[in-house]
């Protein structure tokens, strides 16, 4: 493991994401999807009419992003985390259909951690704030759903070296709980 984290080669597997324990910092590399609200609420209805999804979820990661337009000579622009909340209503049914990995920012219900802990996946946070630095470890980006969205639209990542921590493991350990302990008196 470097001084930065551990590296993680997507897609994750069982193996890989009960391994993993709140506060690990890890590395991502591979390939990675993009999803807030309305791409998610997209997901859940195509999936009630029996349709496939633009990317098969088993064993991927999404990460709640909307980036900015990518300036002249880069791949993308600022791509920050949202606040992982507004995904709440939606994740526990993306995990049960085999979604392992989740990169956003901010708590998570009850219904999301158990579902985690049922199916076997992972909350990782990325940085608020550093959306221009994550964005340069983004190699690749394109649109492959929903591009009526915007930069809501749900994008294929190819990501290098790409910082999170595991803020919620697939036991349920979790960092909001923990780190809060740990300065309590």
């Amino acid at each position: 493991m470097s001084d930065q984290g551990r590296r993680i080669i997507t897609p994750l597997d069982l193996e890989i994401v009960q391994s993993l324990r709140c506060g690990d910092r890890i590395l991502l590399n591979g390939v990675i999807y993009t999803g807030r609200d309305a791409a998610h609420k997209r997901m859940i209805q195509a999936l009630e009419r029996g349709e496939e999804l633009p990317f098969n979820l088993k064993d991927q990661i999404i990460y709640f992003v909307g980036p900015t337009p990518a300036p002249p000579g880069k791949v993308i622009g600022s791509a920050g985390p949202t606040t992982s909340g507004r995904m709440d209503a939606y994740s526990p049914y993306l995990i049960a259909q085999g979604l392992k990995g989740m990169i956003g920012k901010g708590l998570r219900s009850n219904a999301v951690i158990e579902a985690m802990k049922e199916y076997g996946a992972v909350y990782l946070g990325a940085i608020g704030g550093a959306g221009a630095l994550l964005a340069g470890c983004i190699k690749e980006a394109e649109v492959i759903a929903y591009p009526d969205l915007g930069p809501e639209a749900i994008h294929k990542l190819v990501v290098e070296d790409f910082p999170v921590t595991v803020l919620i493991d697939s036991q349920g350990g979790n960092l909001y709980e923990t780190g809060q302990k740990a300065y309590k008196r």
